[in-house]
């Protein structure tokens, strides 16, 4: 069975503060009844059935560190029994913390991510641990296998060469193709912030980059992925700019797709 648990954390985002109210605004789009529980593959996704709703990571302090140790031991006593989780976020900096304890758990994973920025900065505003900067903190690691990054339409000089300098497979999203996914190896984390998509299909995040990806281009990808999905983020998801939750239905319909996908 599939763990889902949200994470109400923003207190790294650089911009707007938000995104510690998705998780609630997700879950109203499957209690709301607008739309039905399967996913496109016929698979219908309920709760107690296929998935089990761990509910909110309670933080006491917003401090980055302190607040890192709360999710990354929350999410390694999730996967304690080899369960998969999917992670609703909370900004980009959560996928720190996150991908620690599965890659304690987990030799060498890989990672699949989706967004429209790199998130490579070795220190962005004077905070290492912005969400601007988790995948500079997990790639110095030395612990993870392969990062490849899809969708990507805002790198820098200095993204760049952080890329070059990690060895990250970067798909900017003016070069974009599905044939990625044939390269994808497993274990497979995937941390997917809907900012990839273009904001005509996702108003309801903190940074609008145009010239995004379709929802169907998104489920594509997902649908199309053929090795073994252990672990989900989805993140920077920011209510307070959604219109008509129109955001967090493409969130909740992303989540009916990743659990029919990794059961």
């Amino acid at each position: 069975m599939i763990k889902i648990i949200g994470i109400p954390f923003d207190a790294n985002s650089s911009f707007l503060k938000g995104p510690a109210y998705a998780p609630q605004r997700i879950r109203l789009m499957d209690k709301e009844g607008s739309a039905n529980s399967f996913s496109e593959s016929g698979l219908e996704v309920k709760e107690n059935y296929n998935y089990q709703d761990c509910g909110d990571v309670l933080f006491k302090d917003t401090n980055s560190k302190k607040a890192f140790t709360t999710i990354k031991n929350k999410i390694s006593s999730l996967i304690k029994d080899n369960s998969k989780v999917i992670s609703i976020g909370g900004d980009h900096s959560i996928s720190f913390p996150i991908i620690s304890a599965f890659a304690d758990k987990y030799e060498k994973i890989n990672i699949l991510h989706l967004d429209a920025h790199a998130d490579l900065y070795d220190n962005f505003d004077n905070n290492p641990y912005s969400h601007a900067s988790p995948f500079a903190r997990i790639m110095e690691s030395g612990v993870i296998n392969s990062l490849t990054q899809v969708g990507i339409r805002t790198l820098n000089t200095h993204q760049r060469e952080q890329a070059n300098k990690f060895g990250v497979n970067v798909i900017e999203m003016k070069d974009f193709h599905f044939d990625f996914i044939k390269t994808l190896q497993s274990p497979l984390y995937i941390s997917l912030d809907l900012d990839v998509l273009d904001p005509a299909f996702a108003p309801g995040i903190s940074h609008h980059e145009p010239g995004g990806m379709t929802t169907r281009e998104l489920i594509k990808i997902i649908q199309n992925i053929s090795v073994e999905i252990i672990g989900v983020d989805i993140v920077e998801y920011n209510p307070i700019r959604d219109i008509n939750n129109m955001t967090a239905m493409v969130a909740y319909k992303l989540i009916k797709e990743l659990v029919a996908k990794m059961v």
